[in-house]
């Protein structure tokens, strides 16, 4: 498939640069499938397009800290997002390193722009990624808790981080993280709330849990000129015994199983054999484009994306492409806010 056919105009001015005052705030765009409709919502009202017996599925990552702020000897400025750690040393991405030398030491700052600990430039890697040991005997979680800042993505822009700092941190998280070790959101999730998730419970709608751990891919847009052409990288993942037998049950008692995000779709038809979700844990790099045949997914909450991302690919392989490119039209022109901090699409 030409990726082209992912593209979509955009005004800047619709990217959302701050979440809604209240996390249940944003609109809602509802788009049945079947009946080829679109009408406009709020997320708050959820529970009305929801069903006695369907199982919610939701992503419960937590976001590390993972963006921070360097120095080089010279002064120069540099920034920084954690990927992983291995050996005592991160591998990270680090911008304006053109410069940058193998063996030099960098200081990384805490949120005040000081000195936390210096930090040895120990292997160039590829796609800009480097692998660093910093002074510190801490691992580096405990680290990026002193220093880091939430990874908002490059189109919210944070000149001055500090300063949104515990807006950030708590926003750009779910209220249900629990399992530590994403380096983005999934950002569907971020609209729930304690007391609408209660709600959605009260209504005899079941609520299981996976975890996909968001990774570098996440921020990586589609530069081959198909889909075919383009290499997702993999993430961890896992369902336990648990919520398998939750999903399963809603299934075999003919209930909908309702994926909050594209991640979660990842996770759960990485999982199923069938109809049916198998307990596992492990990497995936499933790439869901047009064509794909869901085997358990049967709705998606899901905020909007950019054009030509894996993301929107898996949006247009779940509604069909024509359907997708005429939401977002609507949504353009009914000026809802998009991406990670924006409204969001229930697809049923």
């Amino acid at each position: 498939m030409d990726t082209e056919k992912l593209n979509y105009d955009l005004p800047s001015e619709l990217i959302a640069q701050t979440p809604s005052s209240a996390r249940s705030g944003s609109r809602m765009l509802v788009l049945n499938r079947s009946a080829d409709i679109l009408f406009d919502s709020t997320f708050s009202q959820i529970c009305a397009f929801l069903r006695k017996g369907d199982c919610l599925a939701i992503n419960n990552t937590k976001v590390i800290p993972a963006r921070f702020l360097a120095k080089r000897k010279t002064g120069a400025e540099i920034e920084g997002l954690f990927i992983t750690e291995q050996e005592n040393k991160w591998k990270v991405m680090l911008t304006k390193s053109s410069r940058i030398k193998v063996g030099e030491s960098i200081d990384l700052l805490d949120r005040d722009n000081k000195q936390y600990c210096s930090a040895a430039i120990d292997t160039k890697l590829a796609d800009g990624q480097w692998l660093i040991r910093p002074a510190s005997p801490l691992a580096a979680e405990k680290i990026l808790d002193n220093i880091g800042f939430a990874p908002l993505p490059p189109y919210i822009k944070r000149p001055q981080p500090a300063s949104e700092h515990e807006l950030d941190v708590n926003r750009y998280q779910t209220v249900y993280a629990q399992q530590s070790g994403a380096i983005a959101a999934p950002t569907a999730g971020l609209h729930f709330t304690p007391g609408l998730l209660e709600q959605i419970r009260a209504k005899g709608i079941s609520i299981a849990q996976i975890t996909l751990h968001v990774g570098v891919g996440t921020f990586l847009p589609v530069k081959s000129e198909t889909l075919e052409g383009h290499k997702i990288h993999s993430e961890e993942y896992s369902i336990d015994e648990e919520n398998a037998a939750i999903i399963n049950n809603a299934i075999q008692a003919g209930g909908r199983i309702i994926a909050v995000g594209t991640t979660t779709v990842r996770t759960l038809e990485t999982a199923a054999r069938g109809r049916k979700i198998i307990a596992s844990k492990g990497q995936t790099s499933l790439f869901i484009t047009p064509g794909f045949k869901f085997q358990v997914t049967d709705a998606l909450i899901t905020n909007f994306h950019l054009p030509k991302s894996t993301l929107l690919a898996l949006v247009a392989a779940f509604a069909g492409l024509d359907q997708i490119l005429t939401a977002y039209k609507h949504a353009v022109e009914h000026k809802y806010r998009f991406y990670s901090y924006g409204d969001c699409m229930f697809i049923i």
